[in-house]
């Protein structure tokens, strides 16, 4: 029977893998990378056999079919993943690099450089893609990460993670520069939260419980990523069917992910054949709307808003919708609601676009364009490990800038102090 091994025998393996990582230069991080493309492409079939077993107990449960979009993993989809790992080999290395050096008045060089920041741990939920994007952006950084994804990918989770570990033994490497929580219970959870002196840095990415309770609980450094109450504000002077191409894309291309749209504030004086188009999109995916009186006299398949839509992500075809009549009443609402996570105003003035991006307290503001856009990927990253919503230390998506500390570096010659 195969010993599972305990969070805290993970964490001392992991502290020791990566002082060995920590010594390893750009080529040899390279080419881990480039063998664990070949044996994640190798193990396909298994890995796609393995998520089936979790797609079928996820069903068997009634999981919501956003749940089960973030949960499915097909050929294309891994082959995705394998050209991610093509991006972060040809990203320029994060570690190494000297940000400044200046002489103080005593004659010192003080300088500040980037380094690994040891250990990283990721607890997720669902989506089996962040097992790979997780490993892949710390192994480029130089740190061992720990992944603990949930029970419902656990399958999905297992099967990469070992096809990760077959590529760095490939490479000549230890394998233990990855390694996963195989034991799902929230104990072992809770037990990674608070692992100190082994866990340099800890990030959570999923729901709003498991992100609240990461933040409520952890003893160790935490970058929040947050939960997506995106908002999308549209003003008529913005071309209508270009204004209803942006909605349909926003909510409707992949209902499951933070950064869908859940919310959309609209101006009192849209035409009416705005509406007419609104409508012809909530008909064609059969999308709930939760809106104010203003809003249900012109939108179909319409109940009243509560408090509770109005700050709900729904990771499903629903979204809420408030009527305002200008554009600080729209910051307004949406700073009482937003996540903090990303924000578009569809306009053609340049004056309320300008305010919006001022004034408008996320992440992420967007002038003319999808909220879909927020991703490590499309901002130039490569992978990401989720979107910070935080101020300290990385805000917006997670990449290998984000995943690297500092550390002071001094040159002297023979000063002491008097």
């Amino acid at each position: 029977m195969e010993h599972i091994l305990s969070v805290e025998e993970l964490g001392k393996i992991a502290k020791d893998a990566s002082r060995k990582l920590a010594k390893l230069k750009t080529s040899d991080k390279n080419k881990i990378l480039t063998e664990i493309k070949k044996s994640l492409l190798a193990e396909k079939d298994n890995i796609i056999k393995e998520n089936e077993k979790d797609i079928k107990i996820g069903k068997e449960n009634n999981m919501p079919e956003g749940l089960i979009d973030r949960l499915l993993l097909t050929e294309d989809r891994i082959n995705s993943m394998a050209k991610a790992i093509d991006d972060v080999i040809d990203f320029k290395d994060p570690v190494g690099k000297v940000l400044s050096m200046e002489e103080n008045s005593v004659g010192l060089l003080i300088g500040k450089k980037t380094v690994p920041m040891g250990v990283i741990a990721i607890i997720y939920e669902s989506r089996p893609n962040v097992t790979l994007d997780a490993a892949i952006l710390s192994l480029k950084a130089s740190s061992a990460i720990i992944l603990r994804g949930g029970k419902e990918a656990i399958n999905s989770n297992i099967a990469i993670c070992d096809a990760i570990r077959l590529g760095i033994k490939n490479a000549g490497f230890d394998e233990n520069f990855v390694q996963i929580v195989k034991d799902t219970s929230r104990e072992s959870s809770t037990k990674l939260m608070q692992l100190r002196g082994y866990i340099d840095l800890l990030i959570p990415r999923g729901s709003a419980n498991l992100i609240n309770s990461v933040v409520e609980n952890a003893k160790v450094p935490v970058i929040e990523t947050g939960v997506g109450n995106c908002h999308i504000y549209v003003e008529n002077s913005f071309d209508t069917e270009n204004a209803l191409n942006i909605i349909e894309n926003a909510k409707t291309q992949r209902i499951g992910v933070c950064n869908a749209m859940e919310s959309l504030v609209l101006c009192d004086d849209l035409s009416d054949k705005f509406y007419d188009g609104l409508n012809k999109i909530i008909e064609k995916y059969n999308i709930a709307v939760y809106a104010d009186e203003k809003a249900m006299e012109k939108i179909k398949n319409v109940k009243k808003a509560t408090e509770e839509e109005y700050a709900m992500e729904f990771l499903d075809y629903a979204f809420s919708v408030k009527t305002v009549s200008n554009v600080d009443e729209a910051i307004e609402h949406i700073s009482k609601y937003s996540t903090g996570h990303s924000e578009s105003i569809l306009t053609e003035n340049y004056e309320n676009a300008m305010k919006f991006l001022d004034e408008v307290d996320s992440a992420c503001v967007y002038v003319n364009a999808s909220t879909r856009f927020t991703d490590g990927g499309e901002f130039g990253k490569g992978a990401e490990l989720g979107i910070s919503t935080q101020k300290l230390h990385a805000r917006g998506p997670v990449g290998l800038d984000e995943l690297v500390s500092t550390k002071y570096i001094i040159f002297g010659h023979g000063e002491y102090r008097k």
